[in-house]
């Protein structure tokens, strides 16, 4: 009867073992993502209505595993292209918080510090003028409906001293040739920054160039990166591109994430459906800086630290997991973990109802969740060729939907909440 009895006991026990075995492991591997079919069909939908060429999308955890992916591709326009983790693919912007990191890294090192003067580096900016109209108002300030006013501008000296925090903060007063004042962009688009030989000869077109307003005014979004990027290669003697691969992707084991293409890799062509349909983009359409776009040449030592990088979607994802980890990838700490913290905190446009923006890196408030697009605190980017990523800190992963699309209709433009929201949407079922 005993023996029964702890017969009884110990089979509860192994029942009750694998109830919570399997309950632990629910979100898990691949049970992370319970319906990939309804995922799968929001980004095959985008592809099929000719919102994009090319779709692919990953998931991963904090230790590099793959919870979701699913690739995409128009078969009109790219018949025999297959898109994967591997595939390479022109980031623009999502190489900014790299140079930012890059730079904090230098700053650990005593390299630089956040409040020095630019000069310092690029004695070149001594003279920079800033643009106003003639009543004295400075164009960052303009309304976006009364820009005909900007022009002509005058130009007057700067008021304040641009730091290295000016730069991470897009508080310097560097623009692309997207201000829609078209005085200042068509002046801009004159200097073609991307044909630049070098870093000098960059730095010497960018100090012809008017600042859209003085250093430390507001939040314009611009070149400033790029800035930093020139900064960190003066403050070191070290090209951009060795300042990444020293520092950053080979102790740490990265691969899919450079300057540069070579004779291996194959880009994507650009596309856009600036006229409703999508196509291959016209030369000149991409015009961010006016008439031409980096050309990835290996050969070419011009390195833009705010638009110039290539990744695969598995590189920038264990970039994602080094920020999600604090510093750390493979056993290796890049980042003091109150750096990392750093990055995430809020530095600018604190009064947005959507939430904050860290060092180039959007912080998603309470609207999301109102909205069913995800919920706050996650950490957002994204590129200017309909790239996406974001960082879920709460659940310890990261996500990445990589395109080639420019000119995006306005459906388009729903994409990435609509997938997002998709995926929260089971996670709130399913309380989580």
């Amino acid at each position: 009867m005993i023996k029964k009895f702890f017969l009884t006991i110990l089979l509860s026990i192994f029942i009750l073992s694998l109830t919570i075995l399997s309950c632990s492991s629910q979100t898990d591997g691949h049970d992370f993502i319970r319906n990939k079919d309804s995922l799968n069909m929001i980004l095959d939908s985008y592809v099929e209505k000719g919102l994009d060429p090319v779709i692919y999308a990953r998931l991963e955890d904090i230790d590099g595993d793959i919870l979701y992916e699913h690739s995409s591709v128009n078969r009109n326009l790219l018949p025999s292209v297959e898109v994967n983790g591997q595939t390479w693919f022109r980031i623009w912007s999502m190489s900014k918080i790299i140079t930012i990191t890059i730079a904090l890294d230098l700053v650990e090192d005593g390299i630089l510090s956040l409040n020095e003067p630019v000069t310092e580096y690029i004695p070149e900016f001594e003279n920079l003028k800033v643009a106003v109209t003639k009543e004295g108002e400075i164009l960052s300030e303009i309304n976006s409906g009364n820009t005909e006013e900007a022009c002509p501008f005058e130009l007057v000296p700067t008021d304040s001293v641009m730091t290295v925090s000016h730069l991470m903060n897009h508080k310097a007063g560097f623009y692309y040739a997207k201000t829609n004042i078209h005085c200042l962009d068509s002046l801009l688009a004159t200097k073609n920054l991307p044909t630049a030989k070098n870093s000098q000869e960059l730095i010497d077109r960018l100090a012809e160039m008017p600042l859209i307003q003085h250093p430390g005014t507001k939040h314009f979004y611009g070149t400033n990166t790029t800035v930093l990027g020139l900064v960190a290669e003066r403050a070191t003697g070290k090209s951009l591109k060795q300042l990444v691969e020293e520092r950053l992707t080979k102790p740490l084991g990265i691969e899919g994430l450079q300057y540069g293409s070579h004779p291996n890799i194959t880009l994507l062509p650009t596309f856009s459906a600036k006229d409703t349909i999508l196509r291959k983009a016209y030369p000149g359409e991409l015009d961010i800086f006016g008439p031409d776009v980096p050309d990835y040449d290996p050969n070419h030592e011009l390195y833009l630290g705010g638009e110039g990088m290539l990744a695969t979607a598995d590189g920038y994802a264990d970039f994602l997991r080094m920020l999600l980890n604090r510093g750390t990838l493979n056993g290796i700490r890049f980042l003091e973990k109150e750096t990392i913290e750093d990055i995430y905190s809020p530095h600018t446009l604190l009064d947005s109802p959507y939430g904050y923006n860290g060092y180039n890196l959007w912080v998603s408030g309470d609207s999301m969740r109102v909205k069913e697009h995800g919920e706050a605190g996650l950490w957002i980017g994204g590129g200017y060729e309909n790239t996406h990523f974001w960082v879920d800190p709460k659940r310890n992963f990261v996500a990445i939907i990589m395109s080639q699309m420019n000119w995006k209709q306005p459906e388009g433009s729903t994409r990435d909440d609509k997938f997002r929201g998709a995926i929260y949407k089971q996670f709130w079922k399913e309380g989580r």
